[in-house]
C-alpha cells in the first residue's frame, strides 16, 4: 500500500499532539515540526486540513499554537485519512467486461476492510504503541 508523504505526516502531527494533550496546552508549530523533522509550511497546510476537519483547534498569536479538539481515544486513523488522503479509501475499478464485477466486489469488500481497521485505530492506540526513546551514556 502506498501511503501518502501527507497522510504519514498527518498521523505524526496528531501523535505528537496526542502525547502533550491535556485539554488546554497549545504545541507550536515551529516545535512540531521540528519533532517531526517536517517543513514548516507543509505542516501549515496539514494542520488545516486537520482543523477544517474537526480534529484539532487551533488558536493565533505569540502564544498560540494547535491541540486536539477531542481526546486521542476518540480519533480514528479513518478519520485522519478522511481529513487529508480521502483517496486512499476511495475504489476505482470499473465493472466493465465479464469479469468486472467479480473483480469489483473484491476491491469493494477489502475497501471496507480497509475502513473498519482503520476505524478501529485511534491516537491513544498508536501513543501506547510507541517505546519510549533509550539513552546511552
Amino acid at each position: 500500500m502506498k501511503i501518502s508523504q501527507k497522510l504519514e505526516y498527518a498521523c505524526r502531527a496528531l501523535t505528537q499532539l496526542a502525547k502533550h494533550h491535556d485539554g488546554r496546552t497549545l504545541t507550536r508549530l515551529d516545535d512540531l515540526a521540528q519533532r517531526e523533522a517536517i517543513s514548516k509550511s507543509f505542516l501549515l497546510q496539514i494542520l488545516n486540513d486537520l482543523r477544517r476537519a474537526g480534529l484539532i483547534e487551533s488558536c493565533r498569536g505569540a502564544a498560540g499554537g494547535y491541540l486536539l479538539a477531542r481526546p486521542a481515544d476518540a480519533i480514528s486513523l479513518r478519520q485522519v485519512v478522511d481529513a487529508v488522503d480521502p483517496s486512499l479509501l476511495q475504489n476505482s475499478v470499473g465493472s466493465a467486461g465479464e469479469s468486472g464485477p467479480a473483480i469489483q466486489s473484491v476491491w469493494e469488500k477489502l475497501s471496507a476492510t480497509l475502513r473498519d481497521a482503520l476505524e478501529q485505530i485511534t491516537l491513544e492506540s498508536i501513543c501506547a504503541d510507541q517505546s519510549p526513546p533509550m539513552f546511552f551514556i
